[in-house]
Parts: structure tokens; sequence; C-alpha cells
């Protein structure tokens, strides 16, 4: 028998904040607080998508945008990331960095830093409650004004060491190219944020080189289109850039065909460090354990590759060194224990 997966400590660094509610919650708070669900949120869950087009991208931004709107109280952003919490250490996850665009919630929440603030003590009360890390990454969206992205890389500039430990950049990455953003990515860098964007999932090899030359990625969100340019993934390789791979979430919206699409073995023998992720469970109907059945099953990757994918998870965080060290050592305990 195989090595249990869910013994084997990860860090999960793709994860968004409404997306990593689960569906029990999106079904209770919806009829608590009278949000009429769609469909496709409710009885023919999980919806069916397709974003590789601006119509399917569309369809996809407004179910999430419903699922975001059941979060109407303090005690509801708590029990998200308390469930969340939960959730990703019953999968062996010992560590969470958890992406959210505070602009959401302002209008609930009291604006972008009162908003930020709640996030980050639920963050703080969650892991508490758990054996889990959990940091945060403000993101910015990339519909909007570059300088929205700058004002919130100065929230996010503010709260370093006090949680927040990235600047990201997410939404569809045909509306805004990198390098109008790289203002607000100068600030986060200066203040010790890690530069955490999205590129390479709906556009090419391209998008990834952007986020890498124009924004100084230490880590580039999916990614997975770098597989296409074996000169970007020497790159990627020889400066150690990871590639938050989140395969399930690349079928959902059609940007693979099937799993066995999702190049991740190419990647993987390339040397391009891997953190897989789960991206929205709440949309694609699976969390991070899924994932990483894939890459043994799928993928064929043996029990010291899958170890391998844990520690690139592991050395990509924010987490700090001490935990870093404890969790390398237990990832080796879990490889020299016998097979159950």
């Amino acid at each position: 028998m195989p090595r249990p997966l869910d013994k084997l400590p990860k860090a999960h660094l793709h994860l968004h904040f409404t997306g990593s509610m689960r569906h029990s919650t999106l079904i209770e708070l919806a009829r608590e607080h009278g949000v009429h669900l769609p469909d496709a949120l409710e009885q023919d869950w999980p919806p069916r998508l397709r974003a590789t087009d601006e119509r399917g991208w569309f369809r996809f931004q407004r179910l999430y945008d419903i699922a975001r709107s059941v979060l109407r109280t303090p005690e509801d952003v708590y029990r998200l990331l308390r469930e969340a919490a939960e959730d990703e250490v019953a999968e062996g996850s010992r560590w969470l960095e958890i992406q959210v665009d505070p602009s959401g919630y302002a209008h609930r929440f009291g604006g972008l830093t009162s908003t930020l603030e709640l996030f980050l003590d639920a963050a703080d009360r969650a892991a508490a409650a758990s054996d889990l890390g959990i940091a945060v990454i403000v993101a910015a969206n990339r519909t909007r004004h570059p300088l929205d992205a700058r004002t919130l890389a100065r929230l996010a500039s503010q709260y370093v060491g006090k949680g927040v430990v990235g600047f990201g950049l997410s939404n569809d990455e045909r509306r805004g190219r990198a390098r109008d953003f790289d203002g607000a990515f100068r600030i986060a860098k200066r203040a010790g944020l890690l530069a955490v964007p999205h590129g390479g999932e709906l556009l090419g090899a391209a998008s990834v080189a952007e986020c890498v030359d124009d924004l100084d990625a230490d880590r580039v969100g999916h990614g997975v289109r770098a597989a296409e340019s074996p000169r970007l993934m020497e790159r990627l390789a020889d400066r150690q850039v990871a590639c938050e791979v989140c395969p399930l979430s690349n079928v959902g919206l059609g940007v693979a065909e099937r799993p066995e699409d999702v190049p991740v073995r190419r990647l993987f023998d390339a040397g391009v460090p891997i953190a897989l992720g789960a991206d929205d469970p709440l949309l694609f109907g699976a969390r991070l354990m899924p994932q990483y059945e894939l890459a043994r099953e799928t993928y064929g990757f043996s029990d010291a590759e899958v170890a391998e994918l844990a520690r690139q998870s592991i050395r990509a965080s924010a987490a700090p060194d001490s935990t870093k060290k404890e969790l390398s050592g237990e990832i080796d305990a879990w490889l020299a224990a016998p097979p159950e």
C-alpha cells in the first residue's frame, strides 16, 4: 500500500478566500441571509465551467461574486477561515497562504483597512485553534485600474510582520498586462512582500515571462503554460521561481481538457519548483488532496517525488525558517516510514 497522502506535511499556497468556503456553508449562509443561489451553486454543484472565452469567464466570475455575497457578517468570515483551517489540517497541510482582495468585501466591513484587519484576525484565530500556520496574500484585481493596485500594495505593506506575506494579481489575465502593475509590485517588494501574480493560465508562456520580468515574481499563480517554452522552464528552474499549479482548476476552466493534459510532470522534470494548489474548491469541487492524488495516480509520481513536491511547496512559502526546517524533517520521516 502507498504511504497516506493526508499524513504528508505540505504547504498550500494557492487558495482564494471565498473559493475556500465549504459548499455546505455556502448553502447555510445563503439561506440565513436570504441570498438566492443559482442551480449551478446548489443542486447542480459543482458548476460546469469553461472560461477560455470572455463569456465563460464572465459566468465563472458571476458565480464567484454570488458566493462572496453570502459573507455578510464578521462571524461569517471567522467561520469560513475556521472551517478552511480544519479542512487543510485534515489533508496534511501545515502552512496556508490564503489570497484575498479586500476591495471585494470593503463595502460590508467598513473599508479596506478594517476589512484586511478582520481577515487577519480571523486567520490568527483559525491558526490558534489548529495545527496550521496561516498567512495572508493581498491580491489586486487585473480588471481594475493599476492605481487601485498601488493602493492595495501600500495597504499590504503596512501589515508586513503582522500576517501579510505577499502581494498578488488575479482575475482574467487577458484583461490587463503584467507590466501595467509594475508600480504596485515595486511598492510590495520594497516592503519585503513576496510577489505572487497569476500568469500562464489563460494566456501562454509569454504571460509567465512577463510576471517574472516585469513584476519580479517570486512565484507565479498557475504558470502551467510555461511548459510550452523549454527556455522559460529553464529560467524558472535556474531562478527557482515556483509555479502554483492547480490541475483540477485547469480542467474546470478549460485550460486543459483532461487532468492528464496538465503538464505537471513536464514542469517537474524540467526542474521548475511546483506548489500544488486547489484554487477555488467551492467552484471546482476539489480541495488540496485530490491534486496530490493526481500526482501519484495520473502523473506517475513515486512517493519520493510526491515528497519532493511537498518540500517544494514549503520552500516556496513565506513560512519562517524554523517552520520550514521542522516540516522538512517531518517529510523525511513520512518517506522513511514503511508504506501502510
